[in-house]
């Protein structure tokens, strides 16, 4: 995981003395609704429709054991004792009283976390495929380049406030796990004839009431320049982007009506950033920069290929566990080594949703079987990505009190699903509700093996937090003259084999 250094906790640590100090001159009267309205978008606070809503970003989806603890502490002294985690590597908690904010934010940075960028129209969290450095499909690690993507685009004085928010996904393997073309930049990171390492660079998708796939911009960027390259995609939209009309503002739209001219122009830009910029070659990333980061990706103290000796089980082994060997363990590039998902799609809670006890029972698990790491999956579920084969009978042992070793990842009741109408404010209809059912309906889990691997996604309104456009079940809450109805779609994807 990346280490913070002096620099990167100071910067955190004043952020969250700024935001305080501004929030004490709001609820004294001296800065007005419509000026604090977008200081606390930067840093992540939202007022939805009972309360306000925090979300923290979880950088390309790695967590620390520690994090996860403070979250949980979050929860319990702030929340009502549960958080919720996103499609994009966030956690959001929705009932945190304002006042109190402030306070949240200092401990978050004790532990170096915080939700800046969050939220606004600004370039959002980084997210990447929960099995970066460990897929055995994977061609290079991307997870040194999404740090320093976030450490470029945060707080980047030219896109504070661009004409809509804007994501960036990032992959480094055959499978795209990261739903690139679904962003309104996509990177994929491979080898080109010479064995030299660049990006393949997508633009303009993206979901919400116009549905857009990625357009291919640019075959291959050198690693070096892509930070260049990725300035110029954003100046372009910066500049022409549409800031009259709210459902046009998305650079998917841009994209989409200029076709090759918008290409031309990101060419243009690149060239002129370049050869006339002030310091343009500044951006340049240097190869001792990405060793230093990449430095903080290195395996694990203790962490080596070892011989395949069994995992731990007896003969007798029960069924459950067999079952969920299959559904729950993946693959690892190093032998002896396996990827295990913890569920987070039980009968009670809302997909996604994860209560303070759990979270410390997740952090325990981390602690004694990946080396103190968890990663956020795409599909609202944790990952434990350093645990040994010789241990999963024990983790599965330990992991089933808190209900993280249900059988079902991929499986119908492994739900995509936002938290819908009964927190957020733009939402036209309930989303848990319907999850709820769902997964009531389908609780034998001979039933489920028998649906057969199947991606289920619910979102309660257009905005398509719930990526019902990429299930191949899509449902789709809207309002009808008051009462709540739901659109069915069917056949979508989230990735392909590129």
């Amino acid at each position: 995981m990346y280490v913070y250094s002096d620099f990167d906790r100071a910067f955190v640590r004043q952020r969250a003395a700024q935001f305080r100090d501004q929030l004490e001159r709001h609820l004294a009267g001296e800065l007005g609704e419509e000026e604090f309205r977008a200081l606390r978008l930067q840093n992540g606070w939202y007022i939805q429709r009972h309360a306000p809503m925090a979300r923290i970003a979880v950088p390309y989806g790695e967590l620390s054991s520690r994090q996860l603890r403070q979250l949980a502490r979050v929860a319990r002294e702030f929340d009502r004792g549960y958080g919720h985690f996103t499609t994009r590597h966030n956690m959001q908690f929705n009932w945190i009283p304002l006042d109190r904010a402030a306070d949240v934010m200092e401990l978050l940075a004790e532990v170096d976390m915080h939700g800046i960028q969050t939220s606004g129209n600004c370039i959002r969290n980084i997210t990447t495929d929960a099995l970066a450095g460990i897929a055995p499909d994977e061609y290079v690690d991307p997870r040194p380049f999404c740090e320093i993507l976030r450490q470029w685009s945060t707080l980047h004085p030219e896109f504070a406030f661009l004409p809509r928010k804007f994501k960036i996904a990032v992959t480094g393997a055959a499978e795209d796990r990261a739903a690139i073309a679904w962003h309104d930049i996509g990177l994929q990171l491979h080898r080109n004839a010479g064995g030299d390492i660049g990006f393949r660079v997508f633009a303009g998708g993206g979901m919400g009431r116009t549905p857009i796939c990625a357009t291919l911009v640019r075959e291959f960027v050198p690693w070096q320049q892509i930070l260049v390259f990725i300035e110029a995609i954003v100046r372009v939209y910066n500049r022409y982007g549409r800031r009259d009309n709210l459902f046009k503002a998305r650079i998917k739209i841009l994209v989409k009506a200029e076709g090759e001219r918008f290409v031309k122009q990101v060419e243009d830009e690149f060239d002129a950033i370049l050869r006339q910029d002030t310091d343009g070659e500044a951006q340049i990333i240097p190869a001792h920069e990405l060793d230093r980061v990449a430095s903080c990706f290195a395996l694990p103290p203790g962490v080596a290929p070892q011989a395949e000796r069994g995992d731990g089980a007896p003969d007798d082994a029960p069924l459950a566990y067999r079952k969920w060997i299959e559904r729950n363990v993946l693959p690892h590039r190093l032998a002896g080594y396996r990827a295990v998902t913890l569920s987070l799609k039980r009968a009670g809670q809302a997909p996604g949703d994860i209560t303070d006890a759990q979270m410390e029972a997740a952090a325990d698990l981390a602690d004694r079987f990946s080396c103190g790491e968890l990663r956020v999956t795409h599909d609202q579920n944790l990952l434990l990505p350093w645990v040994r084969q010789a241990d999963l009978f024990a983790l599965w042992q330990a992991a089933r009190p808190a209900s993280f070793a249900t059988p079902n990842i991929g499986l119908l009741t492994d739900m995509i699903a936002c938290p819908g109408g009964d927190v957020c404010g733009l939402a036209n209809a309930r989303s848990i509700p319907i999850a709820a059912q769902i997964t009531e309906r389908f609780d034998d889990l001979d039933e489920l093996y028998d649906i057969g691997d199947i991606d289920l996604h619910i979102s309660g309104c257009m905005n398509s937090c719930g990526h019902h456009h990429t299930g191949h079940i899509g449902i789709l809450g809207v309002d009808k003259d008051g009462a709540e109805w739901y659109q069915v779609t069917l056949g979508g994807s989230d990735g392909s084999t590129l």
